[in-house]
């Protein structure tokens, strides 16, 4: 049983945003800073990538780790303790829907970049999982 009324959870729930959320818009100063130019939210890939880099055929997904189940951090693994059952079946059907996209999107001959929300907190360590998995950007060969 949910311990807040319903229209004080309608509330919260509505502010919780899918699209140009912080850990999204760190990446994106990141690649931008980098050299890379991109789009967002392309709805014609499977999964709507986060960041598009049509030029270098790569998609990026930011996850939020309460959202995607990440299992790097607390916050993916922590189970709220009210609506338990309601959680866990969200929470797997986000997985599920993200594995469909992943594999679509990889048979369409994309690389696909995974990012966590908790990985954006240390941007040295983001700047290195970026600098591995992209492609290099033109005159960005020394950065």
């Amino acid at each position: 049983m949910d311990r807040v009324p319903p229209e004080r959870r309608s509330e919260i729930m509505s502010r919780i945003r899918g699209k140009n959320t912080k850990p999204e818009l760190i990446v994106r100063r990141l690649l931008h800073r980098l050299g890379y130019r991109f789009r967002l939210h392309q709805k014609d890939l499977p999964g709507q990538p986060d960041v598009v880099l049509r030029k270098y055929k790569t998609a990026i997904f930011i996850h939020g780790c309460f959202w995607h189940g990440c299992e790097k951090c607390d916050r993916g693994i922590r189970i709220p303790k009210t609506n338990t059952e309601f959680w866990i079946k969200k929470i797997a059907e986000n997985r599920g829907r993200d594995t469909d996209a992943l594999v679509k999107i990889r048979n369409l001959g994309w690389q696909v970049i995974v990012l966590w929300a908790c990985e954006t907190a240390d941007t040295t360590k983001l700047i290195a999982t970026l600098m591995t998995a992209m492609p290099l950007a033109k005159g960005n060969h020394g950065r």
